[in-house]
C-alpha cells in the first residue's frame, strides 16, 4: 500500500498537472461535484465577486456572522504564505490532515475528469464545508463569475464589490464585458449585493431580467465617515455607528459596508452588536499591512491593478508620510504596470522594481518590468532580481521617517512577509496593528492572482 501524500505532495501534484493554472468553464468540475454528493455547503450562502475588495469583504462577513455566534466557513484565494489560510472553519484554518482527506474524496470522485488546482481546491473546500455542519458559507470568486467553480453554488445572496479592468485575456476588454461575466454569480430573485457606485449596464441589466433585487451601495446603502474612530452605515429605516475598521484605507469602509449589506439581505437577523464587534475584529494579512522594521515603517499590500493602486494612493495621501514613500513594485507578466504606476506617481516619491520568478508562466522579471513601465516615473528605478533582495536594499537606503511600499501581487506580498518574518495571521481574531519585524529571508507561495 502506498504511504498518503502529504499536502505539499498534493499541491505539488495538482501544479504539475495543469501548469497553466486557469480554464474556466463549468461543465468539468460540475461533474465531478456532483459525483462528490455534497449538496449545499452550509444553511446559508454569500458569494462574493468583484475586481478588488473581495478578500476583505469576505474577513468581514466572516468576523460578524461568528460574532452573532454562527458557525463560518470561508474560502478565499489566493493565499500568502500557507495554503490552509484558503479554507476556514469557524475562524480556523483547515489543518492538513483535513485537506488532504478533501484532496482525496475529490480524486475518487472525479475519474478521468482534467481539473485545475484551483478547482480542486474549491471542491475540496465544497466537501469539507458540507460535512462541518455549518451555518454560513462564505465564498470568494476566484476569476470572473460566470465561469469560476465557486458559480456551482447557488447562493442566497451574491454580492459584488467593484468592477473594473482586470484579467481582460479571460473576461473582456471593457468594464461591459467584465461586469457580464461577474453578473453570472447572482440567481433569481435572490438579493444582488452592488458596492461599486457606477456598475456598467451588463450588471444591472442581467440582474433585471432574473429577478434578482439589486441592493447598490451609494443609493440603497451607504458608509459615511464621521470622524477619525467612527463610521456610520445607514440605509432607509436603518442606521449603524460603527468603529473604523482596523483594515487601513478609506476603500474598508466601503466593503465593510457591502459585507453588512449582505448579511442583512440573508433571511435570519443579524444583531446590531455582532456588526459592531465583527467589523473591530476583521483582519486579514497582505492589505495595507503595517509593520516596523528597525524604526522603518514597511506597508505590504496586495494592489496588483490600476484600481487597487488608485485606493493605495488614496490611502498613502490620507496619512502621509514624515519623510519619503519609496515604493517596491514587483507584477506578473499579465498586469497593466503602466496603469499601476501611473495611479501612484503622485503618491511615490522614489521607486524599485523587482522580479518574481516563482510566479510559473506569469513570472516577469525586473527587466521585463521596467520595459512594461517606459515613459512612467517608475521606469529608470533600481532593479532587484528578487523582492527580498530589493526590500533589503530600500531599507538600507531608508531613513528614519521613511516608508516603504511593498506591493504588485500576492507573490510581491508573500515574498515581503517572508522575508521580514512576519507569517500570514489567523484573520478571525483581533486585528492587526505595527508589528515589530526583523529582516530575514523566505519565501512565500502567493497563489493565482
Amino acid at each position: 500500500m502506498s504511504a498518503r501524500r502529504t499536502l505539499p505532495e498534493w499541491l505539488a501534484e495538482l501544479e504539475r498537472r495543469h501548469p497553466a493554472g486557469i480554464a474556466l468553464g463549468l461543465e468539468r468540475v460540475g461533474a465531478v461535484h456532483a459525483r462528490l454528493g455534497i449538496g449545499a455547503p452550509a444553511r446559508r450562502a454569500i458569494v462574493v465577486g468583484g475586481t478588488n475588495g473581495k478578500g476583505s469583504t469576505v474577513a468581514f462577513l466572516e468576523a460578524i456572522a461568528r460574532a452573532q455566534g454562527w458557525r463560518v466557513g470561508a474560502y478565499t484565494s489566493p493565499h500568502l504564505l500557507r495554503y490552509n489560510e484558503r479554507v476556514r472553519l469557524d475562524g480556523r484554518e483547515a489543518g492538513d490532515d483535513a485537506l488532504v482527506e478533501a484532496f482525496e474524496a475529490v480524486e475518487a470522485a472525479r475519474g478521468d475528469v482534467a481539473l485545475t488546482y484551483f478547482e480542486t481546491g474549491t471542491l475540496a473546500a465544497l466537501w469539507l464545508f458540507a460535512r462541518a455542519g455549518l451555518d454560513l458559507a462564505v465564498l470568494e470568486v476566484g476569476l470572473g463569475g460566470r465561469l469560476d467553480a465557486v458559480n456551482l453554488v447557488d447562493a442566497d445572496v451574491a454580492a459584488i464589490t467593484t468592477i473594473d479592468l482586470d484579467h481582460q485575456d479571460w473576461l473582456g476588454g471593457d468594464r461591459e464585458a467584465i461586469g457580464r461575466e461577474k453578473a453570472g454569480i447572482a440567481r433569481a430573485w435572490r438579493p444582488l449585493v452592488i458596492g461599486d457606485e457606477d456598475p456598467p449596464s451588463s450588471l444591472l441589466g442581467h440582474a433585471y431580467r432574473i429577478g434578482a433585487p439589486a441592493i447598490r451601495y451609494g443609493s440603497d446603502f451607504f458608509a459615511e465617515p464621521l470622524d477619525a474612530q467612527r463610521w456610520r452605515w445607514r440605509e432607509l429605516g436603518c442606521e449603524l455607528e460603527l468603529p473604523r475598521p482596523r483594515l487601513a484605507g478609506a476603500v474598508q469602509l466601503r466593503n465593510a459596508a457591502v459585507a453588512i449589506a449582505a448579511l442583512r439581505a440573508l433571511p435570519e437577523d443579524v444583531a446590531s452588536e455582532a456588526i459592531v464587534a465583527g467589523i473591530a475584529a476583521a483582519r486579514l494579512p497582505g492589505r495595507l499591512q503595517r509593520l516596523d522594521a528597525g524604526g522603518v515603517e514597511v506597508l505590504v499590500d496586495v494592489g496588483h491593478n490600476p484600481q487597487a493602486a488608485r485606493a493605495l494612493a488614496a490611502a498613502l495621501a490620507e496619512r502621509p508620510a514624515a519623510g519619503r514613500t519609496v515604493a517596491l513594485y514587483a507584477a506578473l507578466a499579465d498586469k497593466d504596470a503602466a496603469g499601476v504606476a501611473a495611479a501612484l506617481q503622485d503618491a511615490v516619491d522614489d521607486w524599485r522594481l523587482a522580479g518574481l520568478a516563482d510566479a510559473g508562466p506569469r513570472s516577469r522579471d525586473a527587466d521585463a518590468l521596467a520595459a512594461a513601465l517606459a515613459g512612467t516615473a517608475a521606469a529608470g528605478a533600481p532593479r532587484h532580481a528578487s523582492v527580498a533582495e530589493g526590500l533589503e536594499a530600500a531599507l538600507r537606503a531608508a531613513r528614519p521617517g521613511d516608508r516603504v511600499l511593498v506591493f504588485g501581487s500576492f507573490h510581491t506580498a508573500a515574498a515581503a512577509l517572508a522575508a521580514l518574518g512576519a507569517g500570514s495571521e489567523d484573520p478571525g481574531a483581533g486585528a492587526p496593528g505595527a508589528s515589530s519585524v526583523s529582516p530575514s529571508s523566505g519565501a512565500g507561495d502567493g497563489g493565482r492572482v
